[in-house]
């Protein structure tokens, strides 16, 4: 997986770096300082890391998709069941925290990646007296 870092990855390659929390450049190092914090900097290209902004996008991608799954499984399980409400509790809890809390790390470092390949800076308004 070492290539040249002037080589420019393919988007897929970028984002399963991204999905494998490496740096979106190189591949190697580490995106993340802590669970979701990032490092200052990648620590083999030297990368720096302070061009993210991916906001809340991760953790809205997990929400729905982590928020279909649980109520998909709910209904279904209510339809054939009916179990009372703390079975329900019991269930639902612990498998909101894995299908949010399990992914939310790696989407938000695919979105860093993304965000790298393509360049995404803040939005500017572009000085018409330039033109």
């Amino acid at each position: 997986m070492t290539e040249r870092i002037d080589q420019a990855p393919s988007v897929l390659q970028t984002a399963l770096r991204g999905i494998a929390c490496r740096c979106p450049r190189c591949g190697e190092g580490r995106l993340y300082a802590g669970f979701l914090t990032l490092a200052p900097r990648c620590e083999v290209c030297d990368l720096d890391f302070s061009f993210t902004d991916v906001g809340d996008g991760a953790a809205v991608f997990t929400i729905l998709v982590g928020g279909a799954i649980v109520v998909l499984c709910a209904l279904i399980v209510e339809v054939k069941y009916q179990p009372p409400y703390w079975v329900h509790a019991a269930l639902w809890l612990p498998l909101v925290l894995i299908t949010t809390l399990l992914p939310l790390r790696s989407i938000k470092a695919a979105l860093i990646a993304l965000q790298f390949h393509h360049k995404a800076r803040e939005g500017r308004l572009v000085d018409r007296e330039q033109e």
